[in-house]
């Protein structure tokens, strides 16, 4: 049994880990005044409705591109691979947004103290998007070779790693 998925999936995990840090960090600075974590939350708010009806829509696109890409491939399984793309590409867009969203009034409150202390904040508002992207595509793909090659032995996997890259790429293209 080759050792790589298992280091890819430790190094998802480590990236995830990483993301988190920053996620903390990001949350335990201060939200600024009244007027800051009020306009935060209304930005919150409307970011999640997008988000809400824009993966409702998605879904819908997600469900009849999963029927017809094991019928024009002729692999059955690739239908488990790309709502596993997909899945993971959507999870980190909710992330990503909610994240960006909570970052932009705490980086404004920091900045009223200069750049010294805005721009690592805002950057490790852009860490959190950055490593969970990483480490989602990653776990992923260990994931996918796992059980398509190691456990149920696809002799020939390119269909499957190709339609787990379409569902991520889906989420992105909406």
């Amino acid at each position: 049994m080759d050792a790589v998925p298992y280091l890819a999936g430790l190094s998802a995990i480590l990236a995830l880990g990483l993301a988190y840090f920053f996620y903390r960090l990001v949350k335990s600075a201060p939200p600024g005044n009244d007027r800051m974590v009020h306009l935060m939350n209304e930005i919150q708010s409307g970011a999640r409705a997008f988000l809400k009806q824009e993966y409702t829509w998605v879904a819908g696109f997600v469900v009849i591109m999963a029927i017809l890409i094991p019928l024009l491939t002729g692999v059955e399984l690739t239908f488990i691979s790309y709502i596993l793309g997909a899945v993971l590409s959507a999870g980190a867009g909710y992330v990503g947004m909610t994240v960006a969203t909570m970052a932009n009034a705490r980086t404004t409150q920091a900045a009223t103290e200069g750049p010294a202390k805005a721009l690592p904040l805002a950057f490790r508002g852009g860490a959190v998007m950055g490593f969970s992207v990483a480490g989602l595509s990653l776990l992923g793909l260990a994931f996918t070779y796992l059980l398509f090659v190691e456990w149920l032995s696809v002799d020939d996997p390119f269909e499957i790693f190709t339609a787990f890259g379409l569902g991520a790429s889906s989420i992105a293209l909406f």
